[in-house]
């Protein structure tokens, strides 16, 4: 069971932070600030929350669960998402808890939450932003997310996948945004997606999708090797 606690120096100081922790994770959400950060070194789709229904963004780094096949010795080499650097941190109240039970506290490995002066150290300051980033970056996400729905640009995106050895993975529930949808827009609404910045992020988006091909690869290559 998670076991809550206000991050504090006193409590903490001794307290190891480890980034060896994504191999489990083969989705991260991401905020539309993280697109242009993200797109470069994977997929970014758009799916729908399990319980509201309502559509976030996130990076694909897997085509099962549990299996990131981006991570080397547990870790991203790339952009780490928020989502990730903050693994094990949340914010309650207007204050930082941790779930001490979680991963990412490692006891023999990482690196310290606090300098001996009391001052957060570089590994504290990277999820402190990455908190801020989620915190800052989800409403003006959805309200991205609602503008592209305004104007009927999100479409199911079809990810089935045949290997060497057989094998075949289909991958459900997620969207793209539709090119064909945004071209035909009208020159009003597509000045005032330019003007919101929504174009960038779109074409960010769509180009991300080029590296389904790229996990493609690595999970063919894997499963040739276990034979």
């Amino acid at each position: 069971m998670p076991d809550w606690q206000m991050l504090n120096r006193a409590d903490h100081a001794a307290l190891r932070l480890s980034r060896r922790i994504d191999t489990p994770r083969h989705f991260a959400q991401i905020v539309a600030d993280e697109f242009l950060k993200a797109a470069p070194y994977y997929p970014i789709l758009f799916t729908k929350h399990p319980e509201t229904g309502a559509f976030y963004a996130g990076v694909v780094m897997g085509l099962e669960p549990g299996r990131n096949l981006l991570s080397a010795d547990g870790a991203l080499r790339d952009y780490r998402p928020a989502d990730l650097e903050r693994q094990g941190f949340f914010i309650a109240e207007g204050q930082v808890v941790i779930d001490r039970e979680h991963a990412a506290f490692a006891k023999d490995e990482g690196a310290a939450l606090f300098e001996a002066t009391g001052e957060a150290t570089p590994a504290l300051k990277r999820v402190q932003q990455a908190l801020h980033t989620l915190d800052q970056g989800l409403a003006a996400t959805d309200a991205f997310i609602r503008r592209l729905l305004d104007h009927w640009l999100l479409e199911p995106i079809d990810v089935a996948m045949q290997f060497d050895n057989g094998q075949s993975v289909q991958l459900d529930g997620l969207y793209t945004i539709s090119l064909d949808a945004l071209h035909a827009l009208p020159d009003e609404a597509v000045l005032a997606l330019f003007r919101a910045g929504d174009l960038q992020l779109s074409y960010a988006q769509t180009n991300s999708v080029r590296h389904l091909r790229t996990l493609g690869r690595i999970h063919n290559d894997r499963l040739a090797a276990a034979q």
